[in-house]
């Protein structure tokens, strides 16, 4: 088989910019759209082609890459006409690295089939740092050997590179990882809450719980930075509050009840009502009283 070359990259976003970055770098021939040019201007100046809209960006390209804001959002840009479905070459593999929901990735993979496109579900986790650094975990849904094929450009973009199943199964996987985050977030804040009503020396209590069998990257490359009064975001809570979304809506679907993911995610949404949700996870702990 003749090697890739051609990529199409929709949505560069943090996360987006700086994968579409890393193929450049890597020789990759990248073609980039984004609904906000200006987001764009870094890759282009680099020497990627921009494309007036992501039907465009998917014509012609031997992989087409989206990273983009919601379900509904990959929807559109795949299954609408004149989208990346029906523009782009027979042959193409098609990946979308959005967090989005598997009932979405299903659809997409079936109509994909149908016209001869290869279609992978393939979600990222290690947030704006991650991607930075291209050491994202990437978990894939799909046809295996489809995923094999793509291997070298999931290798430029990560490291922890997992085939996890058949269509879905990249963003269902997702979804555990979300669901894993939203308590062990929850957790933390509500230890450093109890050593606040308890009358604790905040500071103390973490050089005393951070290091042992309490330690997680939640309480030290999240929380921490919320200590320090760093709200500023690697991952936005009106982000989370979309992921844990999925999870509680597919987990109704599945008949798995997960109450602690309806309390995070309750939270969360009450946080995005007070005009929240473009600060980072970590302003959890606002919610829960222990820094203002």
């Amino acid at each position: 088989m003749a090697k890739l070359k051609k990529i199409g990259f929709i949505g560069t976003g943090i996360m987006g910019a700086a994968m579409a970055g890393h193929l450049l770098n890597a020789g990759y021939e990248v073609s980039v759209y984004n609904r906000t040019k200006s987001k764009a201007q870094a890759l282009i100046d680099k020497g990627a082609r921009w494309c007036e809209t992501a039907g465009e960006c998917a014509k012609n390209q031997d992989v087409v890459i989206t990273m983009v804001g919601y379900p509904k959002d990959v929807e559109q840009i795949y299954l609408a006409e004149g989208g990346i479905v029906d523009s782009a070459k027979k042959g193409a593999y098609l990946i979308d690295m959005t967090t989005s929901s598997p009932i979405v990735a299903e659809k997409i993979y079936a109509a994909a089939k149908a016209k001869n496109l290869h279609a992978l579900d393939a979600p990222v986790t290690g947030g704006d740092i991650g991607a930075k650094d291209a050491t994202l975990s990437i978990l894939i849904g799909g046809d295996k050997e489809d995923f094999e094929v793509l291997i070298p450009i999931f290798e430029v973009i990560g490291k922890n590179i997992v085939y996890e199943g058949g269509a879905g199964s990249g963003q269902k996987t997702k979804a555990c990882n979300q669901i894993a985050i939203a308590g062990a977030l929850a957790g933390v804040c509500e230890a450093f809450a109890y050593a606040k009503a308890a009358g604790l020396d905040i500071e103390k209590v973490y050089a005393a719980i951070s290091k042992g069998a309490a330690s997680s990257v939640q309480m030290t490359g999240v929380v921490r930075k919320g200590l320090d009064g760093d709200f500023k975001p690697g991952f936005m809570l009106k982000h989370l509050a979309k992921d844990l979304a999925i999870g509680n809506e597919t987990a109704t679907a599945y008949g798995q009840a997960l109450p602690i993911l309806g309390m995070v995610l309750h939270e969360i949404r009450n946080m995005e009502k007070s005009g929240q949700g473009a600060e980072g996870t970590q302003a959890l702990l606002k919610y829960y009283g222990v820094v203002d």
